[in-house]
């Protein structure tokens, strides 16, 4: 079991397990205004209930899955929490979803290998690879539920990022913030945190560090995820 300062999540029935990924881009993607969220590939739903707990509490929040399996965790996870009254986890492919209103806020850790071998198993492949969900899928589908204000955040590796930024643009979803962030300084960049939009808008751009001096975390790593992790 995975203890955060104000919820408890169990990830040993999921494919993905809860890694920094995750926990980044639950705590740097912008609530302001968004009062429905939805979360694609919620897995064990640790970003979902992260922005419940950084959420008000007429926000309602939503998480899609299109393995069985990690979705009733994750609904399990969602009913052991304080915020089980304003989210609900749906076993089905984002492709198939469909909802009755429109979202202000869409977030996913979408999975991101293009070319590489699969996992030795299914449960694993589908979570990690995107012949389950393409970038193309991902981005058409996102400008289909979410309504004329409506943000896309996700975080991808370095490069695929790139491929990613490029696609969105050329279906009308224009990057609007991103930060850079490298495991330590020198080294190269590993990932990507976006956020997109329908309209295009002037780009915020940031990056972090997460290590600082040996293993310890960096203080702007710390000051960003302060409100979960128990050890902060």
């Amino acid at each position: 079991m995975f203890r955060f300062k104000q919820f408890s999540l169990e990830d040993n029935r999921c494919a993905m397990k809860v890694g920094t990924d995750a926990v980044l881009v639950g705590a740097w993607v912008n609530v302001e205004g968004a009062s429905r969220i939805l979360d694609v590939g919620t897995g064990c739903g640790i970003i979902a209930l992260m922005l419940a707990q950084r959420t008000a509490n007429d926000v309602m929040i939503e998480g899609i899955e299109v393995e069985p399996t990690d979705a009733e965790q994750a609904q399990e996870n969602v009913n052991n929490s304080p915020w089980a009254n304003r989210m609900h986890i749906h076993s089905v492919a984002l492709q198939d979803f469909q909802s009755l209103a429109q979202f202000d806020l869409i977030v996913s850790n979408p999975p991101y290998f293009i070319n590489s071998q699969l996992p030795p198993t299914p449960h694993r492949a589908k979570a990690r690879h995107t012949h389950s969900l393409s970038f193309e899928e991902l981005i058409t589908h996102s400008l289909r539920l979410l309504n004329s204000n409506g943000r896309l955040a996700i975080i991808l590796p370095f490069e695929e990022g790139n491929l990613f930024q490029s696609l969105a643009e050329q279906h009308g979803l224009f990057a609007t913030s991103r930060l850079a962030f490298y495991s330590r300084q020198g080294k190269p960049q590993e990932r990507w945190l976006l956020e997109f939009s329908k309209v295009k808008l002037p780009m915020k751009e940031e990056q972090l560090i997460l290590h600082g001096e040996g293993e310890a975390w960096s203080e702007d790593y710390q000051n960003l995820t302060r409100s979960f992790y128990l050890k902060l």
